[in-house]
């Protein structure tokens, strides 16, 4: 396939299309007849929806039909009314099979329709359709291309949200995270990406990889939009004016985790670095994640270990149709013994606790690092690297991807911001007056 670049160069900003459709001074009706354009343009090139067959767009004019009749009157209106939205295929939505990007008969992974997806639904959003996955949400890619340039990976295992984001498909996404299937992402694609806290958002009715590490979180085109998204999807939700913002402490990690980026990776961290610092930030280089091949052998454990747990009764059927990839994975953790699965449960507790005690000392409002080791490799057979995501997967610590640049190549780089144990609402505060410093 020739090579072409399918970005939304101005994609719309979903906290202004939200105000716009609440109101009535944009129409819905009109933005679906613009997505029912790119679609026909762009998803065939960069195959970030699950495909629905030609009816898509009048099931999504039948479903604001119904919308409007609910809501005829502006005041009344739900904060998301009218916002299409795409939802990775893990997440069980009525009406939607989930394939979980797998050749397992949709039927064995029906359930019931996720939590996240309700709560979307309840704030007036039209449920766009299903974006594309890895297999099983692993490493096994679907058939997903980068936006910036189709001959690169758009990342994994959200591929298709991201994607859809970025292309303007859909001004917002959900997603999952295991290692780094939310920011990565996120960073290849140039979009920003939210994972919260462990637990913040409901993972009912999403196909588990690990329940101990897997996340619910999604994409946005701004960091207005994530605060309006995560006010919707989170948990206890609170606007928040810290005094500490006013003059935030940002966490260089130095040491052997920071290394594992490459050197135009490190190089271009550096130089945000510089430019936050020039911007008023104060930036602390911190040694930190000493022990991270530890970490990583502890997160690659737990993973492999639940996965064969979750997979138990559908492996036992279906091996013959899992891909080599999740195939393995599922192999490696029936031979993980239950001493080491408690073990390396264990370890996200001492992680956390050890981070909670850096940025105490260090009165810290956020870590900040490269959202990827670098921009997002050429060809389509794997997804990159998840590893400057690991630790704060593993720890259960929010963590965001901000688009902050490109490559010597053109394409996107992410900078990770990385909060405090529940305190996701303070890490969106932070990361937008960063993406302003930025901008």
């Amino acid at each position: 396939m020739e090579h072409v670049s399918l970005v939304e160069r101005r994609p719309e900003r979903l906290a202004e299309l939200s105000e716009g459709f609440r109101t009535g001074r944009l129409s819905v009706s009109a933005y679906l007849d613009v997505l029912e354009s790119r679609f026909a343009e762009r998803d065939p090139w960069i195959h970030a929806f699950v495909e629905e067959g030609p009816g898509r767009f009048d099931r999504l004019r039948a479903q604001l039909v119904s919308l409007e009749s609910r809501f005829p009157e502006a005041p009344s209106r739900p904060v998301l009314y009218g916002v299409p939205v795409g939802v990775k295929d893990l997440f069980h939505v009525a009406g939607f099979p989930t394939r979980a990007g797998s050749s397992i008969p949709p039927g064995v992974l029906a359930g019931e329709e996720a939590g996240a997806v309700a709560a979307l639904k309840s704030a007036g959003a039209l449920i766009l359709g299903k974006t594309v996955t890895t297999e099983f949400a692993y490493f096994a890619p679907g058939p997903t291309r980068n936006p910036y340039n189709t001959d690169h990976t758009p990342g994994g295992s959200s591929s298709g949200s991201a994607a859809a984001v970025a292309a303007g498909l859909c001004p917002l996404a959900l997603g999952t995270q295991t290692a780094g299937s939310l920011l990565r992402p996120a960073s290849y694609c140039g979009v920003v990406g939210f994972k919260p806290t462990y637990q913040r958002i409901p993972r009912d009715g999403v196909i588990m990889v690990s329940p101990s590490l897997d996340h619910v979180g999604f994409f946005t085109a701004h960091t207005e939009g994530a605060m309006l998204a995560a006010s919707v999807l989170c948990r206890d939700w609170k606007r928040t004016e810290e005094p500490g913002l006013r003059h935030p402490v940002l966490a260089m990690p130095e040491g052997p985790y920071l290394e594992k980026a490459s050197e135009e990776g490190l190089s271009h961290f550096r130089r945000i670095c510089g430019r936050l610092g020039e911007k008023g930030f104060m930036i602390r280089s911190i040694e930190m994640l000493t022990d991270i091949d530890e970490i990583l052998r502890n997160h690659s454990t737990l993973m492999a270990a639940e996965a064969a747990i979750t997979h138990k009764a559908w492996f036992s059927a279906y091996s013959h149709l899992y891909r080599k990839e999740t195939a393995e994975l599922v192999r490696k953790g029936q031979g993980i013994g239950e001493t080491a699965l408690a073990e390396s449960r264990v370890g996200r507790e001492k992680l956390r606790e050890q981070l909670a005690g850096i940025v105490a000392s260090y009165n810290l409002t956020a870590v900040i690092a490269p959202s990827a080791v670098g921009p997002a490799p050429i060809g389509l057979e794997a997804t990159g690297d998840p590893v400057m995501n690991v630790p704060w997967t593993y720890a259960g610590l929010p963590a965001l991807s901000l688009p902050c640049g490109v490559s010597r190549d053109g394409l996107p780089m992410g900078l990770q911001v990385v909060g405090s144990w529940m305190s996701d609402e303070t890490l969106l505060a932070v990361s937008q007056r960063i993406a302003h410093a930025l901008a």
